[in-house]
């Protein structure tokens, strides 16, 4: 499998200006970016920026509160960004259920909008975090309720994050790798003070890679992006992580 590398646009987002960025990247080799929802308020400069550095953006990070007001702005947003995938990247503290019912509802609220997204052929994916892998009152865990809903809920797997939710990335790819058609790259520094929140860049931390990789090519990967939420130099990660990505 051929990777075309990818990286979330949060990465950068302390390193304006953003089309100077966005157009690094190109020149590193980077082939697609994934736009997060802060960058949504001006979509047709961020599109234009996109299409200048010679980049795509098949998946972009939109908040379920965006969905909530209404499909019509989504499906302006992903036609003007050229999306394949819409991701809902989190649920706010407040917002998520502590019992299975409750994560149940939410699935079903995705199932709905991954139907009306899918009659514009488009697809819709969930984002993990940690809270997703804790296991709920009953054994169960939120993101098993999540991709039962329906088998049109995709996933953008977060290796890392389900690695801080103390489960195995490799295990959670084997069990739904027909589902993750996304994924961010991301790796954990051993050392949680080091100044970039425990992150590191991707193949410099302490995720096994040797295990991982072959997994997602395994379960057919389409979208490898590579994240870091707190570099101190977004420049090194983006370099850094593309050579990791380029080995595989």
């Amino acid at each position: 499998m051929t990777i075309a590398p990818g990286l979330q646009l949060y990465s950068l987002r302390e390193f304006p200006p953003l089309a100077a960025r966005i157009a690094e990247l190109s020149e590193l080799g980077y082939r697609k970016v994934e736009p997060y929802g802060a960058l949504m308020e001006d979509i047709s400069g961020l599109a234009e920026a996109i299409t200048a550095a010679g980049l795509s953006s098949p998946t972009a990070h939109i908040g379920i509160d965006r969905f909530r007001a209404g499909l019509d702005g989504i499906l302006r947003i992903a036609e003007t960004l050229r999306l394949e995938t819409v991701v809902i990247p989190f649920l706010q503290p407040g917002d998520r259920p502590g019992d299975t019912p409750g994560w149940m509802r939410i699935g079903a609220e995705l199932a709905g909008y991954a139907t009306r997204l899918k009659s514009a052929g488009l697809s819709l994916a969930w984002h993990n975090h940690d809270f997703e892998m804790a296991q709920l009152p009953d054994g169960s865990r939120p993101m098993e309720h999540l991709l039962a809903a329906s088998d049109d809920v995709l996933w953008e797997c977060d290796v890392a994050w389900v690695t801080r939710g103390g489960e195995d990335p490799t295990e959670w790819i084997r069990r739904y790798g027909e589902r993750i058609v996304a994924t961010h790259v991301k790796d954990i520094d051993p050392d949680p003070d080091n100044g970039e929140d425990g992150w590191a860049d991707v193949g410099h931390g302490m995720l096994d890679w040797r295990l991982i990789v072959p997994a997602l090519k395994q379960a057919g990967t389409k979208h490898w992006i590579a994240e870091h939420d707190k570099p101190s130099d977004g420049l090194r990660f983006a370099r850094r992580s593309l050579a990791t990505m380029r080995s595989w």
